[in-house]
């Protein structure tokens, strides 16, 4: 059984210090709606006193030109275990005010949630709501993206050792481990931040966090349809509004598609908001993403091959343990690998109503996504095509563009004349 070791409190260099931004705001484009309290079409939430989150600083980088060593504050390191106005991480897991933060960055912003405190010297951009993601590329910087691309930090400075013990310590959190047997690696902290790490030499520009925040809470349909994901009129009355209701209430199963940050994770979680209250929801995903707001739902989590190599549990696997766990729907957070069999084997022996998701760059390029997981199985084309027409119902194409996440295309799966699969739109009549 792979258990976690124990895991010592991240702690930077003595050159490391907790600093406010330059002054004045960061130069930043006007960011669309999308950020983690809304998906697009939703206003982000203002942080009165604050322009930019504090941030980690070299000392000599903007820093008063009283911030020096000097022998007093080795001495008070030596018997305390950190230098006079550096995060203590303990502190911060215990939900304290870490020392040496500034005034202004304890009582203006939002304060970080225990989730968000653990991502150390990054905690301070986590806990701005419009933030989505992180991202850490060595000691080339930090780049934030609040919903219009992501944007480089001037301020922030870490060089290669520290973004490599930080990403240590991070997956440490999340009970795994990487090193250079293991350099590519997802884990999941607290109530849903996804951190992914890469390791050179695999990496070839230094040691990369990718850090995807989640939604404050999940979203009902109506509200998607409010903050603008789904046509103008869709859920007046209108016909795909209807459609998408009645998939879930029928039971249809659903795949929902698209590319990287296009929204398929929020969307699934809304369709499965609007399953009756008596039903059973069982998740399987890789890393868990999900927030159903939904009175019954249980979560399954892959995980990771231990030190010696044992104790790994895929998707795949743990399919076929939810199958005995009597759910009412069942759900694959995404599709990837292998696992695409057992799903489509689950869901052609009388488990309706289930879901997943699929990365693909439109409707059309969905029949060879599946082709190729199917391949990874070892099923062929043709059998793809036919458990996957027999599966899956309906299918749900999201796009992002220009920074706005929206409901693109409807359709379902059908054999072309050759046999081979397609999918066909569904075309809605005016209403």
């Amino acid at each position: 059984m792979d258990v976690p070791r124990e895991v010592e409190p991240f702690i930077p260099t003595p050159s490391l210090r907790w600093a406010e931004p330059p002054a004045g705001p960061e130069p930043e484009s006007a960011a669309p709606p999308g950020g983690r309290d809304g998906p697009p079409g939703s206003a982000t939430r203002a942080s009165p006193g604050r322009d930019a989150p504090a941030v980690w600083r070299p000392r000599g980088v903007g820093a008063a030109a009283a911030d020096t060593d000097t022998d007093a504050e080795h001495e008070h390191e030596h018997e305390h275990g950190h230098a006079a106005g550096r995060i203590d991480f303990d502190a911060i897991l215990r939900d304290q005010p870490p020392p040496g933060m500034p005034a202004e960055a304890a009582s203006g912003p939002p304060a970080p949630t225990r989730s968000e405190a653990m991502l150390g010297p990054l905690a301070g951009y986590a806990a701005d709501p419009a933030v989505t993601d992180l991202f850490v590329n060595g000691d080339a910087g930090l780049w934030v993206d609040r919903g219009g691309g992501a944007q480089r930090v001037a301020a922030w400075s870490l060089d290669e050792a520290e973004v490599r013990a930080l990403a240590v310590h991070l997956v440490a959190l999340g009970g795994r481990h990487v090193d250079e047997a293991t350099p590519c690696v997802d884990v999941r902290l607290g109530d849903g931040i996804r951190v992914h790490a890469v390791l050179p030499p695999v990496s070839s520009t230094g040691t990369l966090l990718s850090i995807r925040l989640p939604e404050a809470a999940g979203f009902s349909l109506a509200e998607l349809a409010g903050l603008g994901m789904f046509d103008d009129g869709m859920f007046d009355d209108g016909p795909r509004g209807a459609r998408l209701f009645r998939a879930v209430e029928e039971h249809e199963n659903i795949l929902v598609t698209g590319a990287a940050g296009s929204g398929k994770t929020t969307l699934l979680s809304a369709l499965l908001a609007e399953a009756r209250p008596v039903e059973r929801i069982v998740t399987i995903e890789d890393v868990a993403e999900l927030r159903i707001r939904h009175p019954h739902v249980v979560g399954l989590e892959a995980r990771q091959a231990n030190l010696e190599g044992a104790g790994r549990l895929g998707l795949d696997a743990l399919l076929r343990e939810a199958l005995r766990m009597r759910p009412d729907r069942l759900v694959v957070g995404e599709c990837r690998g292998a696992e695409i069999r057992e799903l489509l084997a689950a869901l052609n022996t009388g488990h309706d109503g289930g879901a997943g998701t699929l990365h693909a760059n439109s409707l059309a390029d969905v029949p060879a996504r599946l082709e190729a997981l199917g391949a990874l199985a070892g099923m062929s084309a043709d059998a793809v095509a036919r458990q996957t027409v027999s599966a899956i119902g309906l299918v749900l194409h999201l796009e992002r563009r220009g920074g706005a996440r929206r409901l693109a295309a409807l359709g379902h799966f059908a054999l072309d004349a050759g046999g081979r699969l397609t999918v066909e739109p569904e075309r809605q009549p005016a209403g």
